[in-house]
């Protein structure tokens, strides 16, 4: 069970993160400093600290809680559901969240942000590589099949790879676009070659 003082800790962990996230997608991340996030959210820089190694460490437990949650959506699923289905709806968690299911205009302010800064979009790159070895893993389990099968490696590639079409045209929509049918469409496309081999 989470302690009261754990609870209050990422209570304020995430409040540190929503102003962090504000402040780098309006005024720009290169010329945001972790002084001026540590303001804004009414803390030292030392008590910033505490929660985040720096700046950009704020957007990258982002992304590795998301990419934790679509492994935990994966692995959830029913076991005779197709794994076209079951990565569509993983990657429907992943696109939800990113594209703010409940603040879609903050969050598209966000997706750019990484997309448009390339520091951070190579370390969004490194970090869906890692998620990929470990959704191999769930859908390997998931098929029965060992870790010589080129299936479950490749339909986990594919289904980021639609994930990151219907991301990247959600974007350049401004928002407009619905990134649910994006994905849709993408998948549409990848289907037949997400069929395992007989």
């Amino acid at each position: 069970m989470v302690s009261l003082a754990e609870r209050k800790r990422q209570l304020v962990g995430e409040e540190l993160r929503e102003i962090a996230l504000q402040l780098l997608a309006a005024k720009g991340y290169d010329v945001t400093t972790v002084d001026e996030i540590a303001a804004a959210a009414g803390m030292s820089r030392r008590t910033f600290h505490r929660y985040y190694a720096s700046k950009e460490d704020v957007v990258i437990q982002l992304l590795a809680d998301v990419g934790e949650q679509v492994r935990t959506v994966l692995a959830a699923r029913p076991a005779a559901e197709p794994p076209a289905v079951a990565l569509r709806q993983a990657v429907g968690m992943a696109i939800d969240f990113c594209a703010g299911h409940h603040d879609p205009v903050k969050m598209l302010a966000v997706v750019r942000l990484i997309l448009g800064t390339p520091s951070l979009h190579a370390r969004f790159l490194e970090l869906q590589a890692g998620a990929q070895a470990e959704l191999t893993a769930v859908l390997a389990a998931r098929l029965g099949v060992d870790g010589d099968d080129m299936f479950p490696e490749m339909a986990v590639r594919m289904a980021l790879t639609a994930f990151d079409a219907a991301l990247e045209r959600w974007a350049a929509s401004n928002g407009s676009a619905d990134p649910q049918e994006l994905t849709d469409r993408a998948f549409a496309v990848l289907e037949p070659a997400l069929r395992p081999p007989a």
